[in-house]
């Protein structure tokens, strides 16, 4: 307090306004206003504290949301998962095994063997995320359906009914005649919860159309070289009448942006 009064001191005659500071008296003049008085320190306290409060609200703001993000985040992966039959996927990976492999026996094409590892990579990370990373999200308290009642007919009838009675062909025959009903737990799983989502029912599209255009293939084949077979031209048949009912919802509720529910 001596020092302010040192240097605020001024003669008389001096006028009201200092001269600029030399270089010595630099050290001065910030000592002095360091020391200005009771009245600068609150205002230096006051924008302190708004600028705390400024930098709390944005955090405060900041957090909400992401918190708000993450919340809608679970809320989608729940909605998406939440309707896929893990038992049907867990039997398309059965299908593809099966039918590949004479991945290691026989070689067609790099296309064809690259193609065959997609699908059963494809098929059991989907399954993997099902029932592990989104375990979470599957429910399995609607996806119930007893999928013993399908394989084990599936592969009697593959033994009785054959092209060729070996391992690999059996296997084949084996996985065209599970593929043909392997959906039903899917369609199960909807009839139980009484609707799917929309992108549920896309999926589900997707699946029925891809074996519907095998049809398309057969036909072709048959006029242009001469190939028939039975087995996969029945297994095809059935496999599309489980879809019919399906694509009839998904025609006149989905595309026109309702959302598929089965009738009361």
């Amino acid at each position: 307090m001596q020092m302010l009064t040192h240097t605020i001191s001024l003669p008389r005659d001096s006028p009201s306004t200092p001269p600029e500071l030399d270089e010595g008296d630099t050290h001065t003049h910030t000592h002095t206003h360091a020391c200005a008085g009771p009245q600068h320190g609150r205002v230096v306290a006051a924008l302190s504290g708004c600028l705390d409060r400024q930098e709390d609200t944005g955090i405060r703001g900041h957090t909400d949301t992401r918190l708000d993000a993450g919340r809608r985040h679970r809320t989608q992966v729940h909605t998406i998962h939440s309707g896929i039959s893990g038992k049907s996927q867990v039997l398309f990976a059965v299908v593809f095994t099966a039918r590949y492999l004479d991945l290691f026996t026989n070689y067609i094409s790099l296309y064809n063997t690259c193609m065959k590892v997609v699908y059963i990579a494809c098929s059991f990370t989907t399954v993997w995320m099902i029932y592990s990373k989104f375990k979470a999200t599957y429910d399995g308290n609607h996806d119930t359906f007893r999928v013993e009642f399908l394989v084990v007919p599936t592969a009697v009838l593959a033994f009785l009914v054959n092209h060729d009675f070996t391992p690999l062909e059996i296997l084949w025959t084996f996985s065209i005649y599970l593929e043909s009903v392997a959906i039903l737990p899917q369609l199960f799983m909807v009839s139980k919860t009484g609707e799917a989502e929309t992108i549920t029912s896309h999926y589900l599209f997707a699946l029925g159309v891809y074996r519907t255009l095998y049809l398309f293939n057969w036909i072709w084949r048959y006029h242009f070289e001469g190939f028939f077979d039975l087995i996969a031209i029945v297994a095809g048949l059935v496999q599309t009448v489980l879809y019919c009912d399906f694509f009839y919802l998904y025609i006149t509720k989905v595309l026109k942006g309702k959302k598929l529910s089965l009738p009361a």
